[in-house]
């Protein structure tokens, strides 16, 4: 007996596969979708625990800001006790800068030369007076400059010359001036004094 297959079996197989590769894609859309999602709260739980990391930094900061704060605050307390104590160590050095003051200007003060004042302020000293020449003037800059360790810088600010009579018949010119030196201070005289000193020689 001959058997006949009257059914359309390639329409059968290409549904068949049909429907395979609609399972296959809709399998594969479900893995990419699963993937996705994974990979999307594996970013998510990243961006959240740098949060957090970056929320612990900035209050970290915040407490080293106000430590920060907390030290700049005592620098300037240390820096206006130490200017304090400066300023009390400079007003006990500076009790007898007047003494010398007058001693070096007796010292140094030429012959035919005379201070008719001096005026103190801080450290600038204004001396004015009288000479017999404008050389009298300059041998007294000259000692005040090289001569003398309590002054410094001598600065002449004016010379005028003009004449006096000693007696009806005697008139002499002489020379008004007018100078401006700095008075250096005790501490300042110390310190230099320590570094022009020779270092002392090393033992063997």
């Amino acid at each position: 007996m001959i058997l006949i297959n009257l059914l359309p079996h390639r329409e059968i197989a290409r549904k068949k596969r049909k429907d395979a590769f609609n399972v296959g894609l809709g399998l594969s859309a479900l893995a990419g979708g699963l993937l996705a999602g994974l990979v999307f709260v594996w970013y998510q739980a990243q961006i959240l625990e740098q949060q957090n990391r970056n929320n612990f930094l900035q209050v970290e900061i915040k407490k080293f800001d106000e430590q920060i704060k907390d030290i700049a605050g005592l620098e300037s307390q240390i820096a206006a006790l130490v200017a304090r104590q400066q300023a009390v160590e400079d007003l006990q050095a500076d009790r007898n800068m007047p003494v010398h003051l007058l001693n070096e200007v007796v010292k140094h003060l030429p012959e035919g030369v005379y201070v008719n004042s001096l005026k103190q302020e801080a450290q600038s000293v204004v001396m004015q007076g009288v000479a017999q020449s404008n050389e009298r003037v300059s041998e007294l800059l000259r000692n005040l400059a090289n001569k003398s360790s309590w002054f410094t810088r001598p600065e002449l600010i004016e010379i005028v010359t003009s004449s006096i009579a000693l007696t009806p018949k005697d008139t002499r010119r002489v020379s008004n001036f007018n100078i401006r030196v700095k008075l250096v201070r005790t501490s300042e005289l110390a310190k230099a004094k320590a570094a022009s000193a020779p270092s002392a020689p090393s033992s063997k």
